[in-house]
């Protein structure tokens, strides 16, 4: 995916117009520049959000900086070093309003021998092989009493047992920290073929009394799942996006399931509310077609302009294969062999 569309849906979907924006694997800040974005272009003030993040990588750190920079933010609080935010935590302190990260998938070097009784681990020691579930303890460990997190992972974390991931993500489920699953489409990551789901999570998720000014209602006891393997286009073979009516539809049904004031409905085949007993069930396996079943037949479905479709799409991936094929002739028929 890239990082403009997943930063896009993450934002658009966490909505922070204030508060403490925290990324721990920020990269060169494409969660932070969208941020920025989404509050100027909702005519918030961008002084009302403040950026926290931290990265390992020192080049990719500096271009973070110079992101900032050339906004006008103040990026004093984006950190670097070498050990990266596991081993060397550079906010220990910090507890974000909303939380916002890409980390990388299934990494299996990133310490955790080192790091078995550590107090982020409170919902299960991760697996040393596989830091996916130390990310999502890491973003909970600094998620404010009513913050919100938003991140990228891949899709195997939503069934995994692999040495405790099952018990760790059932605690997630069970605590109530889980929010919203959302099935991501393949091929929309361009350094990456797994496939991957965005996950949020909350400490808010009971809301507030009346009065209090909270915009989410009571959810404490559902998590709402939308499957969006089916949205996006096509841009060639490898490559798949998200247009902004398919941002819109996902994170509509996200902010009416959540907010006070929304109108939401389950959409068979692609969204469905599901009770924390459901999930359980289902052995607390997330993953969203499990709950949104298949969709509704359509009576104007039609057949014939459905496989006209899909027939001038492979007329059009071979074309673009024999356009290919051509220039690697032409280009093989220019190489000389030593000899000639």
């Amino acid at each position: 995916m890239k990082i403009s569309i997943a930063s896009s849906l993450l934002v658009e979907m966490l909505e922070p117009y204030k508060g403490r924006v925290f990324d721990p694997c920020c990269g060169s800040g494409g969660m932070f520049v969208q941020s920025l974005k989404f509050v100027d272009s909702h005519a918030g003030r961008v002084n009302d959000i403040s950026i926290y993040g931290q990265e390992s990588n020192q080049t990719t750190w500096r271009l973070a900086k110079m992101n900032l920079a050339i906004r006008g933010i103040d990026s004093s609080q984006v950190k670097w070093n070498n050990e990266g935010s596991f081993l060397n935590d550079a906010h220990k302190d910090l507890k974000a309003d909303y939380i916002i990260a890409n980390p990388p998938f299934n990494v299996s070097d990133w310490g955790g021998d080192l790091m078995r009784t550590d107090g982020r681990w409170q919902y299960g020691t991760p697996p040393t092989g596989n830091a996916n579930f130390a990310w999502m303890q890491h973003f909970i460990y600094h998620l404010a009493p009513s913050g919100q997190a938003g991140v990228v992972l891949a899709k195997g974390a939503l069934t995994s047992k692999t040495s405790g991931e099952g018990e760790i993500r059932k605690a997630l489920v069970e605590n109530g920290f889980i929010d919203c699953i959302v099935n991501l489409p393949a091929k929309l990551f361009l350094n990456t073929q797994i496939p991957a789901a965005l996950w949020f999570m909350s400490r808010g998720s009971a809301g507030s009394p009346s009065g209090s000014g909270q915009r989410f209602r009571d959810r404490s006891n559902e998590i709402l799942f939308i499957d969006a393997r089916n949205l996006g286009h096509l841009i060639n073979r490898r490559t798949r996006e998200l247009s902004q009516e398919d941002i819109d539809k996902i994170t509509g049904t996200y902010h009416n399931w959540r907010n006070l004031d929304g109108n939401y409905e389950d959409i068979a085949g692609f969204c469905a509310s599901a009770p924390i007993s459901k999930v359980k069930e289902l052995d607390y396996v997330l993953t969203p077609g499990r709950y949104v079943g298949l969709p509704d037949d359509e009576d104007d479905f039609d057949f014939a302009e459905r496989f006209a479709g899909l027939k001038a799409e492979l007329e059009a991936q071979l074309k673009e294969e024999a356009e290919l094929n051509e220039v690697i002739a032409e280009n093989l028929s220019k190489i000389r062999m030593p000899n000639e």
